[in-house]
């Protein structure tokens, strides 16, 4: 459209009210928990999972880590704890409610309705298991169901290849390099972004739900269908 004034390009007109911000709060699935990072609840187990060099592997592409030193694990621990952007959440197994990770909601625009999900730790109890995408799916629906952002962001080290992945199979679209965006521990980051917007989330909850679905999933807790193929199109599981 154009400017009735001047005649120039520009923008569709967008409902101006801001979207809430996120707060901590207990969010219930089927298979995970997220709640609030808790250090006094959550760091011994987070430190037996996460930590000790043998995950030396799971901090590669994080800003800070590995930890091998458990009170520099507690007290980097504490600080997210504490934090209100990043806001972080642990991911509890359902059954047992410890925890099995964590990831955050940061640089939050209530005004622009933007909201970016990352700092992302999967323990390995986490990696690979129905929890660790319906994790990714509880932040999504807070997020546009409940707080109103009409954008959720992806941002990843560009060499950062299973992370990459991840936000295809989840649903984002690919969206560019940023070069030379960042210096991580004493490293070039180049960043690839990624976004899903609101007008994509009906169909995009509508794939992790009918992939989460128990009926998705044989006897042996095997996908029938990978999540690609729901957000592909239609297909026949209830």
């Amino acid at each position: 459209m154009n400017d009735p004034i001047t005649g120039l390009p520009i923008g569709s007109p967008v409902d101006p009210s801001p979207a809430e911000r996120p707060r901590r709060c207990t969010i219930e699935g089927r298979y995970v928990t997220l709640a609030p990072l808790d250090p006094p609840a959550h760091a011994d187990a987070l430190w037996e999972r996460a930590a000790r060099p043998r995950n030396d592997r799971l901090w590669v592409y994080l800003f800070n880590g590995p930890f091998h030193d458990r009170a520099a694990f507690d007290a980097d621990l504490a600080v997210k704890a504490a934090s209100q952007d990043p806001l972080f959440f642990s991911i509890l197994d359902k059954d047992s409610q410890s925890p099995t990770g964590y990831a955050a909601f940061l640089r939050i625009e209530p005004v622009h309705r933007c909201i970016e999900v990352g700092s992302i730790l999967y323990t390995p109890a986490l990696q690979r298991t129905r929890g660790a995408t319906e994790a990714m799916y509880l932040m999504a629906r807070h997020v546009f169901d409940e707080l109103g952002y009409r954008r959720y962001e992806w941002k990843c080290d560009a060499l950062n290849t299973p992370s990459r992945r991840s936000a295809l199979r989840l649903g984002f679209s690919f969206e560019g390099i940023f070069r030379q965006h960042m210096i991580v521990k004493g490293r070039n980051r180049d960043t690839a972004w990624y976004a899903m917007l609101d007008s994509e989330w009906p169909a995009r909850k509508d794939a992790f739900e009918r992939w989460l679905h128990p009926s998705n999933f044989d006897a042996d807790g095997a996908q029938k269908f990978p999540l690609s193929t729901f957000n592909s199109g239609p297909i026949g599981v209830a």
